[in-house]
């Protein structure tokens, strides 16, 4: 199930049950054993020797806490440190230092390259398992929070940020790659006289049943469904021409019209239906060539070649889906 079929307290709960992950870095294999010890039942055990281990483990694995030897051969703790906190992708994962020095500047190094706490060797085992459960604590609540961020509030789609930073990324990429990429627009038949008809509570229960209709008919993890605003909704569907993004678009089409939703006062059918406009990047050819980079793409005319096609289907008489290139 997607997180985003939960609610908020739901998915703290979902996050709280999964067992976390903790990386524990340590050139010395007896530190690694004796830490591994406290967490193995608790916590899935990651277990690195060098920096250039940790830095390759963090990204692939993406641990909730990583346990950071300050003091090792070649890449120490700080310079991993600073590593993951410029990268965006480990950035989030809260570092703790464990390391003999016990001095003021020492802990303010650390705190000032971005760790959160400082673990001192010996260490005590009840300690050390209290300090890390209560940072993977605060970072499931920042995950939520966070992901929170992005989601519309009564859809459980992703909202217009969430839509505008991925379409951002899939443009950039389509130009790199050479793939297609196809935004859909699509829009509610007549909402407004479905609200005055039967009421803005039952208008705002049409358009979960429509966002639920049209997340489970995307095929595919890369696609992305969101809500535009009111009774609009986009999608992304990286990698898909112009072909596949008319099949795409008849199967989100047809998905709301067998939820069966009765709209007495819509001249177009006599349950809820949605226009859809899609507007597709082309493919780049193997042999195109270009005085430098390949152009580029900006998200806002994608948009807006959407939004043309979306009236376009409008103007034919709704319920209906129009797909042309950029």
């Amino acid at each position: 199930m997607n997180s985003l079929d939960l609610s908020p307290v739901a998915q703290l709960a979902a996050l709280a049950a999964k067992k976390p992950c903790v990386l524990v870095v340590d050139d010395q294999p007896v530190n690694i054993q004796a830490l591994h010890a406290v967490f193995v039942g608790d916590y899935r055990v990651l277990m690195a020797t060098s920096g250039e281990q940790a830095l390759k483990l963090a990204h692939e694995r993406q641990p909730d806490l990583i346990l950071l030897d300050v003091a090792m051969p070649g890449m120490d703790g700080h310079t991993v440190c600073q590593q993951l906190k410029i990268d965006a992708a480990t950035a989030a994962i809260p570092i703790i230092f464990v390391t003999a020095q016990t001095g003021a500047e020492e802990e303010e190094e650390g705190l000032s390259l971005g760790a959160v706490d400082f673990i001192t060797k010996p260490f005590n085992p009840t300690v050390v398992r209290a300090r890390v459960r209560t940072h993977i604590t605060l970072k499931h609540q920042s995950d939520l929070l966070r992901q929170m961020a992005f989601v519309d509030g009564l859809t459980g789609l992703a909202n217009r940020r969430a839509f505008d930073e991925r379409l951002t990324m899939e443009t950039a990429r389509a130009r790199r790659s050479g793939e297609a990429l196809a935004v859909a627009m699509i829009d509610v038949d007549h909402f407004k006289l479905y609200n005055d008809h039967y009421g803005h509570q039952q208008g705002d229960g049409c358009l979960v049943s429509v966002a639920r209709a049209v997340r489970h008919a995307l095929l595919r993890p890369a696609d992305l469904a969101a809500r535009w605003g009111g009774e609009e909704f986009a999608c992304i569907l990286p990698g898909t021409d112009e072909a596949g993004a008319q099949l795409m678009g008849e199967r989100l089409r047809d998905a709301v019209q067998r939820l069966a939703i009765a709209h007495e006062t819509s001249p177009v059918a006599s349950s809820v239906t949605v226009s859809i406009g899609i507007a597709v990047i082309p493919p780049r050819r193997p042999n195109a060539t270009f005085s430098g980079a390949p152009p580029v793409v900006e998200p806002s005319r994608l948009i807006a070649q959407a939004d043309r096609l979306l009236y376009h289907a409008k103007q034919e008489g709704r319920n209906r889906v129009s797909v042309g290139p950029l």
